[in-house]
């Protein structure tokens, strides 16, 4: 009876831990854990994911069951998988950034749609760089990356660590800046056109007085918004696979083995 026992709590150490991990991750990152895939189907990935990676993982003894060391490292393996989540939810959030600072810029900041990932009222040029976004993140494979760091970082933060750097969180909440650095560089193109249009305008209007700027200004700022995101599009689509390529370079170098 002993030896069941023993199978029983080794079986909740090498496999309900590493799955804990993995669901916290799928739950914060972005597209696997979008409002619009059921939950079901998260759980089921969260249950295969784990399946394929428990052989290759390091095995984990001697922790008590039933003892306060057990909860602490069932929140450990949360937070690991919240803060590798959050990272690149904050660099999808940065594109969505960058779409409501253009949406603005053209006029359009009143036009928004309710965004099927987070549930929140957005801007609807800034759900436009979302499915940009999503599309680049899936094109460059960076969902296979997430998962082969997040395999890495049982390596680094083993299940029986009980020790927490608390430099991890920090080094994810001063990666949140890198949401503002996004959003301005992937908007900017398209935020410097929009402000020659509306100083070509002013100048008109300085020179004719009898124009009247609020007809024909806004349409213009409008069409030439949506102008310039059609031809900046090939850099805006470089700007978000460099993005990922930098997200991951970060998980990679505070998870994973570093390559």
């Amino acid at each position: 009876m002993e030896v069941l026992l023993d199978d029983v709590y080794r079986l909740l150490i090498n496999v309900l831990m590493p799955f804990v991990r993995l669901s916290a991750m799928l739950l914060s990152a972005p597209f696997f854990g979008a409002r619009t895939i059921p939950v079901r189907v998260r759980i089921a990935l969260a249950v295969v994911l784990t399946w394929v990676m428990v052989p290759g993982l390091p095995a984990s003894d001697g922790i008590d069951v039933l003892g306060a060391e057990w909860w602490f490292l069932l929140i450990q393996q949360v937070l690991i998988g919240i803060a590798m989540g959050l990272v690149l939810q904050i660099a999808m959030s940065g594109i969505v950034l960058a779409g409501q600072n253009v949406a603005t810029a053209m006029g359009l900041g009143f036009a928004s749609s309710i965004d099927p990932q987070n549930g929140i009222q957005a801007a609807v040029v800034g759900q436009i760089y979302l499915i940009f976004g999503t599309l680049v993140f899936l094109a460059t494979d960076s969902h296979l990356l997430l998962i082969r760091v997040l395999h890495e970082s049982f390596t680094v933060y083993p299940i029986n660590g009980l020790s927490f750097d608390i430099d991890l969180l920090m080094q994810v909440v001063s990666f949140s800046g890198y949401m503002f650095e996004t959003g301005l560089l992937i908007s900017l193109p398209v935020l410097i056109g929009v402000l020659l249009i509306n100083i070509g305008f002013g100048v008109m209007t300085k020179a004719a007085p009898q124009l009247n700027i609020f007809s024909i200004g806004f349409p213009m700022s409008m069409l030439g918004g949506f102008l310039l995101i059609l031809v900046s599009l090939p850099a805006v689509m470089s700007a978000m696979e460099q993005t990922f390529m930098d997200v991951m370079d970060f998980l990679s170098a505070v998870y994973g083995d570093g390559n």
